[in-house]
């Protein structure tokens, strides 16, 4: 980047070079970059346009839990934080018109007490909603993308644009309209109906999740996609026999095959080492290429 536009991106926005990145993701991988901070739709559509006429490549950071960034990024890392409205959740409604950075913690307290049919799909998935909008994030409940009905970005050229959302939209751990560039602030859910004892049913997945995985460690959930239904990353890495195996300071869970464990001082190298190996005993053992669940900038 040259000395005119930082000082543009110093002058209009929250911004700062060099920047300790270490914790913006949950898997505390060593990084540093310049970070962009955006109030705004209306900075956001003029970083949008200022980057993008100085080709800056833009990377975006929600909460870290299913994204792994490099040492170093030549790019800009942005984020966004908007303000939200201190009621925007306050009474249940027939559907809510949501801001990207709204953490689905919100979310779930408010399905619980309202029994929000079908908002248990993204039961302890820690990540913003426009996150979760763009992974299509899910578990054994569901897929959130089954309760959008609208998606609002911004576009590398600044402009607003509205995605409806149909039966096309969305597939595993995918979203299948969003365009290079785009940048998700705004997200509609629906409201299904109501399913009697959600509360308890949250409750209960939560006690689970917490006995097979593990949440106590630095992981950035799990590393692979399943293959399908019947072969399943973490089951088939745990066949293996790699369970606990370790390299350097990453190693793979004892609880759940699929998440591996910064133990220490992990870089960014060693998991992408780490990742390629367990990738190749997959392919060698099943004949299957497992994708990647977790985004590896």
């Amino acid at each position: 980047m040259n000395d005119q536009l930082i000082g543009q991106l110093r002058k209009n926005y929250q911004f700062s070079e060099s920047t300790d990145l270490t914790s913006f993701t949950t898997f505390k991988l060593g990084a540093t970059g310049s970070l962009l901070t955006i109030k705004s739709v209306d900075e956001l559509k003029s970083a949008q346009v200022l980057l993008n006429k100085n080709q800056v490549s833009v990377r975006v950071l929600g909460l870290g839990a299913n994204q792994i960034i490099p040492q170093s990024f030549d790019g800009i890392y942005l984020k966004l934080e908007f303000e939200i409205e201190k009621d925007i959740l306050k009474e249940k409604k027939e559907s809510y018109r949501l801001p990207a950075s709204l953490n689905l913690v919100q979310l779930t307290q408010h399905a619980i007490v309202y029994n929000l049919k079908g908002w248990d799909s993204f039961t302890g998935i820690p990540a913003t909603l426009g996150g979760a909008i763009f992974m299509n994030a899910g578990t054994t409940l569901g897929e959130i993308g089954s309760l959008a009905t609208e998606v609002r970005v911004v576009s590398k050229e600044g402009e607003t644009v509205s995605y409806s959302v149909d039966e096309k939209s969305f597939s595993y751990r995918c979203c299948n309209f969003l365009k290079e560039g785009d940048i998700i602030f705004e997200v509609t859910l629906k409201n299904r109906g109501v399913e009697v004892g959600l509360g308890e049913k949250i409750k209960n997945y939560l006690r689970w999740r917490s006995d097979v995985q593990p949440l106590n460690s630095k992981t950035c959930g799990c590393v692979f996609k399943n293959h399908n239904d019947q072969i399943r990353a973490g089951k088939s890495i745990d066949i293996l026999g790699l369970s606990g195996f370790t390299l350097g300071d990453i190693r793979i869970s004892h609880k759940h095959a699929n998440f591996m464990e910064n133990i220490g001082n992990a870089s960014y190298n060693s998991f992408k080492e780490m990742v390629e190996l367990v990738s190749d005993e997959l392919y060698l053992y099943y004949g299957v290429l497992f994708q990647p669940e977790v985004k590896i900038e």
